[in-house]
């Protein structure tokens, strides 16, 4: 069964599945055959798994079963046979009680799906925000030749004859209609403008962000990260992807050569560059865990601090994906910053990054802006230390108001999110529009899953006064999608007794962006005294995979993974079944 003309090349691990002359084999290749495959598609051609989080519950992922025939038609092309398989799927906008508790989960899926099965490279199909960080630190805990196509973003959302943003135009339109300055009516009308297509969100949400980092990275072909998923050039991508695969089995380039360091560092540059998610902190963390590159919180801090945003879209600014895509997407974008880049980082492309991205030219300068215009000087996420958050805290410097970037104020607690929803709108909470309000127990452990709810909602009584902005701190995650001047990610988290769990109301806190500090101004011995007289809450989780996550679930610091995944296991499988 073997291939005589590739005798000096490593032999392929599919053989060991499909190529032994025994019972062993016979069982492989012959239940196999009951697809209709015939005898030679065992003969020595590289087996590539097409990892697909295809799902009608995941409404991003929900056209990868189309795709993924595009993918096959290239692997079928280049001499490769295309098998494709399920992993579990993770609908951002659908799961409770956070689509990021069960990031970890699937990757577990697809760690043991490639490791147990005779593949030799794998495609990963997904999109949705947890999927491509889930998908890849799986991947990378078997460091098979892998290969991303994102499932792209919807066309814009249009609402009485202007575009509208999924997320971002939410949490505008929810706001305005709690301040009396939108009816409700007008509210569920935008609704059926916002999403008018296959595709994720289309601002510069945490789906869009991963997906343009990966092109970062360089785990995709180009223009991965910007072209609709409607447009016609995603499924020629799919179908040159699947060609791809089977080269980079052939050549044996697999993830760990391609994510050294220096891609890490690339990805946090185009993180502030494109104005992308707060998100893509704790997923770069956990994907350098698993292939282990040496990243922390402070590298951000570090490496992207200085880097302008000049992708002028929203949150953070004004257009949408389809726009930048047609601007000339992030290849036009790397080539603008390329100065800032290491350019000679190796891609799936077996090429590096200025020779994959050289000549890509820029086509509006609104939206992908110049050097001298940037939509932010310094866009890069700050990380932010202090007796409130030893191990770090992160904000979004392009996304606040400038004027709260530095601010003192007395903190308003909410010590859970359901007392957060009882009293936020009550018309006797204490707050005024130099409050700081202060949200416990939604960190990795506490929630559980660490949710999208640090950008609190504001007091409807302020928003009634015009209030648009307010400083938030909390161990919670915001969505990429969302905006103003939220400190999240506070580590250690309140659930384990961090500090954030001893702030009482009215304290005083100081927030200093450009310093890089978050104070809550008590002395160390106040600090030691409320420490002692403190107890954790009992969970509600007792069993399962929630009670395992708590178990061992990682502070935000460290990217939030399950302590037992870091690492690689790798593809090696000894053992036959039979």
């Amino acid at each position: 069964m073997s291939d005589t003309n590739n005798k000096d090349k490593k032999p392929l691990r599919s053989q060991q599945w499909y190529g032994k002359l025994d019972k062993d084999g016979f069982i492989h290749r012959s239940w196999m055959k009951n697809q209709g495959l015939p005898d030679h598609s065992f003969d020595g051609r590289p087996i590539i798994g097409i990892c697909n989080s295809w799902s009608e519950l995941t409404p991003c992922n929900a056209h990868l079963r189309e795709l993924a025939e595009y993918v096959k038609r290239g692997v079928w092309e280049a001499g490769g046979v295309p098998l494709e398989f399920p992993v579990m799927s993770l609908g951002e906008t659908q799961m409770k009680p956070t689509a990021m508790l069960f990031r970890n989960l699937m990757s577990m899926d697809v760690e043991e799906s490639m490791r147990a099965y005779g593949m030799d490279g794998v495609v990963l199909l997904g999109g949705c925000d947890k999927t491509t960080p889930a998908q890849l630190m799986g991947a990378c805990s078997v460091d098979l030749p892998t290969i991303v196509v994102s499932s792209g973003p919807m066309l814009n959302g249009k609402y009485r004859g202007k575009d509208i943003g999924s997320g971002t135009d939410v949490w505008k339109f929810s706001e305005a209609v709690r301040g009396g300055k939108m009816s409700l009516d007008e509210f569920m009308r935008a609704e059926s403008g916002m999403s008018r297509s296959r595709g994720t969100c289309m601002t510069m949400g945490t789906a869009s962000t991963m997906a343009c980092l990966v092109e970062a990275l360089g785990m995709s072909l180009p223009e991965n990260g910007t072209l609709p998923a409607v447009d016609a050039r995603r499924q020629a991508l799919a179908h040159m992807t699947g060609g791809r695969i089977v080269e980079m089995v052939k050549e044996d380039l697999k993830p760990s050569d391609i994510l050294t360091k220096s891609a890490f560092e690339n990805a946090i540059r185009a993180n502030a560059a494109i104005g992308g998610s707060t998100n893509a902190v704790v997923h770069l963390l956990a994907i350098a865990g698993r292939v282990g590159v040496d990243l922390t919180l402070d590298d951000w801090d570090r490496i992207g601090a200085d880097i302008p945003c000049l992708v002028d879209l929203m949150p953070s600014g004004r257009f949408l994906m389809e726009d930048f895509h047609y601007a000339g997407g992030f290849p036009a974008l790397i080539q603008r910053l390329s100065h800032l880049f290491d350019m000679s980082a190796n891609t799936v492309c077996n090429a590096s990054l200025g020779e994959i991205t050289e000549g890509a030219e820029c086509f509006n300068e609104e939206v992908i802006r110049p050097l001298d215009k940037p939509l932010r000087a310094n866009a890069g996420i700050a990380v932010l230390r202090g007796n409130l958050s030893p191990q770090g805290a992160i904000i979004k410097p392009s996304a606040a108001t400038p004027e709260l970037l530095q601010h003192t104020g007395k903190a308003v607690v909410f010590e859970n999110i359901e007392d957060y929803k009882a009293r936020i709108d009550t018309p006797e909470l204490d707050v005024d529009k130099d409050s700081i309000l202060v949200l416990k127990g939604c960190g990795p452990k506490g929630y559980p899953g660490m949710p999208e709810v640090g950008n609190m909602a504001l007091p409807s009584k302020l928003l009634e006064q015009g209030i648009t902005d307010m400083v938030r701190i909390s161990d919670a995650r915001m969505s990429g999608t969302a905006f103003g001047t939220v400190v999240l990610h506070v580590a250690p988290e309140s659930t384990m007794g961090g500090p954030l769990a001893l702030v009482q109301h009215g304290d005083e806190i100081t927030l200093d962006v450009e310093g890089r500090g978050l104070h809550l101004h008590i002395s160390d011995e106040e600090m030691a005294r409320r420490k002692a007289a403190w107890q954790p809450e009992k969970s509600d989780y007792h069993r399962g995979y929630a009670k395992l996550y708590i178990d061992h679930v990682m502070q935000a610091d460290q990217g939030a993974d399950l302590d037992f995944l870091v690492g690689s296991s790798g593809s090696k499988v000894s053992r036959e079944s039979h």
